[in-house]
């Protein structure tokens, strides 16, 4: 049996992955992952193929040993494995250390990094592998701080975790949009801090991004920049100095 495994799958882009992925040859269950099951059965029952409803909170290490077994008792083939989930907190770091800056790391990080670990034995040549990074990851990002430093993890370890899985026929993507359309800023500004406003200006439908995304990842390439404003911004950080840049963008 075929699977395509989708964390943060009950909203966003996790979401449209689920119903996009559904629809490839060569993936017969879909596993969906997330913390609101409610979600996650609306979302199963919109797919056509068969689902298998995962309530899991990443932020809890218990989570993977659950996943863990689930994996060791149906021993599927992973076709795709989407890292999907995340969230982050706008503000400055001393003012949002009660909310929890730690807890984008765990899911931002350390989640992804277990899904991989677990689902790995499982993942055969010609599996995909999609994280989620973000062009956060392109420059620190003051009043962002954690959340950016998140996602250039999470771009680093893509792109070493694709030169590792080379020969074995596995293809890791990194996928790097800016703003998405989606709930993400419902949390993210929870503070007083709001998105900067020029940001707006990079904002970019989650459809979009999905299906750009699964493009890339046919075509094995390692990281997609769904945005051509996005891709100058990146070969911006390339050519001028961070320094020069955050003084720019943030003074």
């Amino acid at each position: 049996m075929n699977v395509a495994i989708i964390t943060g799958a009950s909203s966003g882009m996790g979401r449209d992955f689920a119903k996009h992925i559904a629809e490839l040859n060569g993936v017969d269950e879909v596993w969906l992952l997330a913390r609101r099951e409610d979600l996650l059965k609306e979302i199963a029952s919109e797919i056509k193929k068969p689902c298998r409803i995962i309530g899991v909170d990443l932020s809890e290490r218990l989570s993977f040993a659950k996943i863990a077994e689930i994996l060791s008792v149906e021993k599927p083939q992973i076709a795709w494995l989407v890292n999907s989930a995340g969230y982050g907190l706008i503000g400055r770091f001393d003012i949002l250390s009660g909310k929890n800056q730690s807890g984008v790391v765990d899911v931002n990080c350390t989640a992804l990094t277990e899904m991989i670990e677990i689902c790995l034995p499982y993942m055969r040549k010609g599996s995909q592998i999609i994280n989620m990074s973000s062009a956060s990851a392109f420059l620190p990002q003051p009043e962002f701080s954690v959340y950016a430093a998140s996602k250039s993890y999470v771009l680093s370890l893509s792109r070493a975790l694709r030169s590792e899985l080379r020969k074995q026929g596995i293809n890791v993507l990194a996928v790097c949009p800016g703003p998405v359309d989606t709930e993400f800023f419902k949390t993210a500004e929870a503070g007083d801090t709001k998105m900067k406003s020029y940001k707006k200006l990079f904002m970019i439908k989650s459809q979009k991004v999905v299906t750009g995304s699964l493009r890339a990842a046919a075509k094995n390439k390692a990281v997609y920049v769904p945005s051509f404003k996005i891709k100058l911004l990146r070969f911006g950080t390339k050519i001028l100095p961070h320094g020069l840049l955050i003084k720019i963008m943030y003074g």
